[in-house]
């Protein structure tokens, strides 16, 4: 691989994995410059010691990757939040009590059913001056209450820790809000806000206010409420107010990734500003105004956008091209991307964290590396047979490269990927050039009726196109299981594949075939692990009990009736069978006993009825049943009591003391989570 030749390749490869080492490991920062200080001293030494003696180049090259590593340890530690002592959760009882916050709103975020939520940046606690980012959740209520980005708000209230993942495999909420650097979420109501009259009038208010301008002038034009709403997508990077059913049909299409600004839309504002400058005169001054002018048109669309690690990353890659366009110099594409990635990760090391960051990368170098050799396949003479070979190319190599770490994540893969990018980013040059347009001249309160109706109508256009690939569903295979040795020797069989088709030689094929192997042999490892599992949860789910059993392969389900008729619709079924490699056999009603791996196990629900003399290992209680709970504990001895998310708060709280007077554990799943014996 022609990329690892350079120095910068393996220099990033160890700051990487710097970030990662204080990722899992969470060195106090005291210790992480230490170690920082020793890289130095290390890197200093063998320098000097090089220039005297060549038998100790060697040794600086080390000392180099050594650094390289300490300042990614380094980073991580410095640019996580609760390293810093002025942090809220350093604050006491901060989770026990109420207290008093200022707060700074800093981002708009989805609303759910109940609430409206910004993220936002805390200034002080009862008066102390503090720091972090919290998730504010404000109550909707019938009046109308008007927040803004930049308004600093007083609000007292009590902090809530992040929800912890209560069904086992589903998404991991509590991490994904700390990898962005939220420990905390706040509840208040509207009403019990004060709100500072003079917000805070940074870079981020004014850009706020000027998406508000842009879309209140586009509602007042008429524009349709849907489409406005993928606009705003596309072109600033507001996803927060599409429509579900829109988001789920860019997925199964393959081209959810438009609705995230990206490579694609900031090399088309890249390309719309050249046009722009065209007048300008090539002389030397010329070049620089041009220069200067395009890097903060980028930079301004990337705090318009939201500087998502998609946009960050895009724009600090499409700068370097400017650049280096300007210094009329070719820019190695390769260089520019390690170049990005050191500095995007050196100011915001928790972007490597992030999906979107990691899965943009990846499609870029593949699009990169692999598509000349896809394009060399067939070169038509025809420009337009030629566009749309390069738009499948592009394609191919983007989705190969993507395919296992967004089967790893997501567990789909959209067969008609290909199909969607070949109408769409035709489709999309059109939509990008009338919204670019239409959204400048609305942010000076001009909407021009025919660009606007035509930019509404392509819109529309788009979508329906988008909901009749993904109604094919035959074509979307859902479900696909993928753990992490699956992941890393999947892209192994990738890329050294691809190395063998660039170069035939026999070294080559020898790594492409051991890939193989490692590919098999975690397959195997996989397959043997799961037939030797077994385990029995009681899951997480209000309202209702649902009890699953999986002996290897083959799981059961324990759940009422209702439940049974509708289960191939849970997403928590569905996410356990996925990531457990297993199917769903048996479905039967709730039982008073079940016997699991030499466990009696008894469940008594809101009938009452159990055997008196059961004496079980484990005792399960759903539907709040009225039950003398003290002299059922006394007659029948459990080792442990399990309560479902199916009961009444007031009642589990009484049950717990019971318990613990009786000295008998005692396990919510509503707050404690799934319980599982295995």
């Amino acid at each position: 691989m022609k990329i690892l030749q350079f120095p910068l390749a393996r220099i990033t490869a160890a700051f990487v994995a710097g970030i990662l080492l204080a990722y899992l490991l969470k060195p106090i920062p005291v210790i992480a410059f230490i170690f920082l200080s020793a890289a130095i001293i290390a890197f200093v030494g063998s320098y000097y010691l090089g220039r005297t003696n060549k038998k100790f180049q060697l040794l600086f090259g080390i000392a180099v990757y050594f650094l390289a590593f300490a300042i990614g340890v380094t980073t991580q530690t410095i640019h996580t939040d609760s390293n810093q002592q002025d942090n809220y959760i350093h604050y006491k009882n901060i989770f026990d009590k109420n207290h008093t916050f200022t707060v700074t709103l800093r981002e708009n975020l989805k609303q759910t059913s109940f609430n409206e939520r910004y993220i936002a940046l805390v200034n002080s606690i009862d008066g102390d001056k503090a720091s972090g980012r919290i998730l504010i959740n404000i109550r909707k209520d019938s009046l109308t209450h008007s927040f803004s980005i930049g308004d600093q708000l007083k609000i007292n209230s009590s902090l809530n820790k992040n929800t912890f993942q209560k069904n086992p495999n589903q998404f991991d909420y509590q991490k994904y809000l700390e990898n962005k650097q939220i420990y905390a979420q706040l509840y208040a109501d509207p009403a019990e806000i004060k709100i500072n009259p003079e917000p805070v009038r940074d870079i981020w208010y004014y850009t706020a206010l000027l998406r508000t301008r842009i879309i209140c002038n586009l509602e007042k034009s008429s524009f349709d409420s849907k489409e406005l709403n993928v606009a705003a997508a596309l072109i600033m990077g507001q996803q927060q107010d599409i429509d579900p059913e829109i988001i789920q049909d860019y997925q199964y299409a393959g081209a959810v990734h438009i609705l995230s600004v990206s490579g694609l839309h900031i090399g088309f504002i890249l390309l719309f500003v050249y046009s722009l400058l065209k007048p300008f005169p090539n002389t030397k001054k010329g070049a620089l105004i041009k220069l200067l002018i395009s890097l903060a048109v980028l930079f301004l669309f990337g705090i318009l956008a939201g500087l998502a690690p998609s946009v960050v990353r895009s724009i600090v890659m499409f700068s370097f091209v400017a650049i280096g366009q300007y210094l009329k110099r070719n820019v190695n594409i390769y260089h520019t991307l390690l170049v990005s990635v050191l500095l995007i990760l050196l100011f915001q090391p928790s972007f490597l964290f992030d999906a979107g960051f990691q899965l943009s990368y990846i499609a870029l170098f593949f699009i990169v590396w692999l598509q000349p050799l896809l394009a060399d396949l067939w070169r038509p003479k025809n420009k337009i047979k030629n566009y749309f070979w390069d738009i499948l190319t592009v394609s191919f190599a983007a989705q190969i490269g993507t395919l296992p770490l967004s089967i790893y994540y997501f567990h789909q893969f959209p067969g008609l990927f290909f199909v969607t990018n070949l109408i769409v980013i035709p489709f999309l040059n059109i939509i990008m050039a009338l919204g670019c347009l239409v959204m400048i001249l609305a942010a000076f309160n001009w909407v021009p009726f025919y660009p606007a109706k035509i930019l509404e109508i392509s819109i529309y256009c788009l979508d329906k196109t988008i909901n009749g690939i993904a109604s094919l569903e035959q074509f979307i295979i859902k479900d696909i299981p993928l753990n992490t040795s699956l992941l890393i020797s999947g892209y192994l069989v990738i890329i050294t594949v691809i190395i063998w088709l660039q170069q035939k030689h026999f070294k080559n094929l020898t790594l492409a075939l051991t890939s193989i192997i490692l590919f098999q042999l975690a397959t195997i490892t996989t397959k043997w692990e799961v037939q030797n599992q077994t385990e029995f949860i009681v899951l997480n789910t209000s309202k209702n009990t649902q009890l699953l059993e999986r002996k290897g392969s083959e799981a059961t389900l324990y759940a009422n009736d209702s439940i049974l008729k509708n289960i191939t619709h849970s997403k928590i079924l569905a996410s356990y069978l996925t990531a457990n490699f297993s199917s769903l056999k048996e479905k039967h009603p709730l039982k008073n006993l079940i016997y699991f791996e030499g466990n009696k196990i008894l469940l008594i629900d809101s009938s009452k009825v159990y055997p008196k003399n059961a004496n079980p290992d484990i005792l399960i209680i759903t539907q709040s049943p009225k039950i003398n709970f003290e002299r059922i504990l006394k007659n029948i001895k459990p080792k442990i009591v399990v309560a479902d998310a199916s009961n009444y708060k007031s009642v589990l709280m009484k049950w717990q003391i019971t318990c613990s007077q009786q000295k008998i554990p005692f396990h919510a799943t509503r707050e404690k989570g799934f319980y599982k014996i295995n």
